[in-house]
């Protein structure tokens, strides 16, 4: 797990912990010294801890004049037992919100697992972004599964397209658009 660090490609054009408006300002990173663990099994030192025990994330980019930011996940994605969905909310989420971000883009390929518990949060985040939007791309298919048993897919933007954007190729803003082209066509087929 210490091998998986956070995209680093972005950090010439954001770094949260410069950001005097990220919930990650003024943080300090060891290079090489691995503290924070997921089940004993410690991750890299770049990866910002959110309050929960299993769930890790990187905020890749925010930029406020479009109001969106991009967030990558690192781990168990565990709402049954640790309400993972109440920290990143209370923590993360609602402040970046207070700044003005309505479009979140989660990047969920390093999300190993999902457990479900209530969607409430989900249903808060999603009614306190008006005229915004929640996309989570390329997570595992098993993930999906358990996203769709307690339907976060109303809340949350998923699969499709979504799920197979090669967004390492894509500038933060280039990334946007292709995601707000495939919610557009996701939105368009529902009303079809």
């Amino acid at each position: 797990m210490q091998n998986l660090e956070p995209y680093n490609l972005w950090t010439n054009l954001y770094v949260a912990a410069a950001d005097r408006r990220s919930p990650f300002y003024g943080r300090k990173y060891h290079p090489y010294l691995c503290s924070n663990t997921i089940y004993n099994y410690y991750i890299h030192p770049q990866w910002d801890g959110i309050g929960s025990e299993t769930l890790y994330i990187k905020i890749l980019y925010s930029c406020y004049e479009q109001r969106f930011c991009v967030i990558e996940l690192l781990g168990e994605w565990n709402d049954c037992l640790y309400n993972d969905i109440m920290y990143l909310k209370r923590n993360i989420v609602d402040q970046m919100i207070d700044q003005g971000i309505k479009k979140f883009i989660l990047i969920g390929e390093n999300v190993l697992n999902f457990h479900a518990s209530e969607n409430d949060y989900y249903q808060e985040w999603f009614e306190d972004i008006e005229n915004g939007w929640i996309a989570i791309l390329n997570i595992r298919n098993h993930v999906l599964d358990e996203f769709r048993t307690i339907y976060i897919d109303q809340y949350i933007a998923m699969d499709g397209p979504l799920n197979h954007i090669s967004w390492r190729v894509f500038t933060p803003l280039h990334l946007l658009r292709e995601v707000e082209k495939a919610i557009k066509r996701r939105l368009a087929s529902h009303f079809y």
